[in-house]
């Protein structure tokens, strides 16, 4: 997969792009340029970790919306055995911004709900770029009702821009299948954990993410509006996201201080993108630790435990 780089990784572009043509110049020519290369890879991985440890809330957007980044469907490619799709919501239609389905997840079976982006334009398309519609949340108010029913721990893997703000969507009840869903998701009787593996936005991102324990990548995102849409509120343009990135805390660093998450996975350095293979394997035993220590729960307490964690937020560490 070709390389993408962020405007503010342009340094690394052109030191990487000088390893390239020497690597291209030494096989062309049959020159030993292995010490020059091997030089500009140690400045590399310098200057990477210098960039990567002191990222802005608004560079950590961007990386959160790397195009490269895994995507709802590799982690279940690569981490769910057994995997069986679940269409529709038995009311309207299928929504393809949302994957739905039943597998083995490290050998133990789980009910799985991801938004899904998609990889290329017609993914995109296909997927509607991980913005749902009322569709969505109803199918998977009908997959965690399967869950309960079978006693099945759930699985989510949020990465959305938020719940699709379309006029269709509007008159089919999209405020009230994000509430439903938010609503079932406190209600469930079984163990839930849920990531956020690159955004998330809004109630779009919440109404999978009411979980008992929530965990996000280094350098995704989790916010109640996109800092474009804060900035264009409160100053009349999208020019001031940066500012607003700040503001919103939407760091899973800030948000850890802040009680709203639980655990931060650490990514490789660069990004989720820099290697897919062991970001998609760390948090496929991330999630297997968590539903362990949430397997000897029972039902009620499991409901009750979430219905607490989400009423001490904001009870402290705002401050």
């Amino acid at each position: 997969m070709a390389q993408t780089y962020l405007e503010f990784e342009k340094p690394i572009a052109t030191l990487e792009g000088q390893i390239r043509e020497l690597r291209d110049a030494g096989s062309a020519e049959g020159m030993d340029l292995v010490e020059e290369i091997n030089k500009l890879e140690g400045k590399v991985s310098d200057q990477m970790e210098r960039l990567y440890k002191n990222l802005d809330p608004w560079q950590k957007t961007q990386v959160a919306r790397h195009a490269n980044r895994p995507h709802c469907r590799d982690y279940i490619e690569a981490l769910v055995d057994d995997f069986t799709p679940l269409a529709g919501d038995r009311l309207y239609s299928e929504d393809h911004a949302i994957m739905a389905g039943l597998g083995r997840w490290q050998g133990q079976r789980v009910a799985i709900l991801g938004h899904e982006k998609g990889a290329d334009t017609q993914g995109r398309l296909k997927h509607n770029f991980g913005m749902a519609r009322p569709e969505g949340y109803r199918k998977a108010i009908r997959v965690m009702d399967m869950a309960e029913r079978f006693g099945l721990p759930v699985v989510t893997l949020v990465d959305t821009a938020g719940a699709y703000p379309g006029i269709g969507a509007e008159e089919r009840g999209q405020s009230e299948a994000i509430a439903r869903c938010t609503d079932k998701c406190l209600q469930l009787g079984v163990p839930f954990v849920s990531v956020i593996i690159g955004e998330g936005g809004s109630g779009g991102a919440l109404a999978l993410a009411t979980a008992s324990r929530i965990l996000m990548l280094e350098h995704s995102i989790y916010t109640v509006a996109s800092p474009e849409a804060c900035a264009s509120i409160l100053w009349r343009s999208s020019e001031h996201a940066n500012i607003a990135a700040e503001a919103l805390k939407v760091t899973a660093q800030d948000l850890q201080k802040l009680g709203v998450i639980d655990r931060i996975l650490a990514e490789p350095m660069g990004g989720a993108h820099r290697d897919r293979k062991k970001t998609i394997s760390d948090i496929g035993l991330a999630v297997a630790e968590e539903l362990a220590q949430l397997s000897g729960l029972t039902a009620q307490e499991l409901r009750d435990a979430r219905r607490q964690k989400f009423l001490d937020m904001g009870r402290s560490g705002l401050v």
